[in-house]
């Protein structure tokens, strides 16, 4: 398994968001589209895993403001999961942050997502608070704090 990671800093070539949206697919049974709502956020950023061709795992998010950003959706291919893939998106993601000037990344999971729940608390992240969405579901906010 040869693994690679990428950046980028708007939607990536069209191989790469078929993948991304084929993935994101898998995981969570739709895509909504996707693309088009990747190009509705201000300053988009992806990191992606691949295999050789294929899309294993992605991380996508984009600036609440100056100082804050919001990792949105991400996930890893359910063959690939237990490797490292999602914690080296996270800190690829928060280099990248940190080299940008951001101060907090924010997220929100479900409780139903533990892993990601569970990921995120062991690399940082805050609950900072909870609502109920549209659905009825309860969800979680977390934060973590950037080093300068």
């Amino acid at each position: 398994m040869s693994i690679k990671y990428m950046g980028y800093n708007e939607i990536p070539n069209m191989e790469a968001l078929d993948g991304i949206i084929s993935l994101h697919q898998r995981i969570f049974g739709e895509s909504n589209d996707l693309a088009g709502r990747m190009m509705e956020k201000p300053k988009l950023r992806l990191d992606i895993a691949m295999d050789g061709e294929k899309v294993i795992g992605y991380k996508i998010g984009y600036a609440l403001n100056r100082e804050q950003f919001y990792s949105w959706l991400g996930g890893v291919d359910p063959d690939y999961r237990n490797t490292g893939i999602a914690s080296n998106l996270m800190d690829q993601q928060h280099q990248y942050l940190m080299e940008s000037g951001y101060k907090a990344v924010q997220t929100r999971t479900k409780n139903k997502w533990r892993s990601m729940l569970i990921l995120n608390i062991k690399c940082g992240f805050d609950i900072i608070g909870t609502f109920t969405d549209n659905e009825g579901e309860p969800k979680i906010i977390l934060e973590k704090k950037l080093a300068d």
